[in-house]
């Protein structure tokens, strides 16, 4: 049977910038956290321990791609920021919380808002997109991968 939403999302890969594959990642942790808020609310352990550790599967997606030779600071504070949401939402998962998923889902859509406007910047300029096409050999995003990362679900 064919997943239209599915579908849309694999497009929506193929077609993005560097970038705009962190925005990608960053709504697949939203959706999973609210697949996993759904759950709690349902009583439905199965479901929310899948949708959580899809979650983390992403997060640990993301923090493996920092460089941290080249990115610096920016890398260092991801990668606590990587590992602090990451015990929440163990945390989170342990105490089948709805509150701590609703607040850990509003803070990465913060993070979906932050990371669009910088692709909207970087795609804004010419110069900027030869950077993104250097970003994107740096954290080496490999599409496959994150394909396969959103056919888990």
């Amino acid at each position: 049977m064919r997943d239209p939403a599915k579908e849309y999302r694999e497009s929506a890969v193929r077609g993005a910038s560097p970038v705009g594959l962190i925005v990608i990642l960053y709504e697949e942790i939203v959706r999973s956290l609210h697949r996993a808020h759904r759950a709690v609310r349902r009583n439905d352990i199965e479901q929310r321990t899948l949708a959580l550790t899809h979650a983390i599967k992403v997060i640990g997606h993301l923090q493996g791609i920092l460089d941290m030779g080249h990115g610096g600071s920016v890398a260092r504070n991801l990668s606590r920021f990587y590992s602090v949401m990451r015990a929440k939402i163990l945390e989170a998962n342990v105490q089948s919380n709805p509150e701590t998923l609703e607040l850990l889902a509003r803070e990465f859509s913060g993070m979906v808002e932050a990371w669009r406007r910088v692709d909207e910047a970087v795609c804004g300029e010419k110069a900027a997109a030869e950077r993104t096409g250097t970003a994107a050999t740096a954290i080496a995003i490999n599409r496959s991968r994150l394909q396969g990362l959103l056919a888990e679900r």
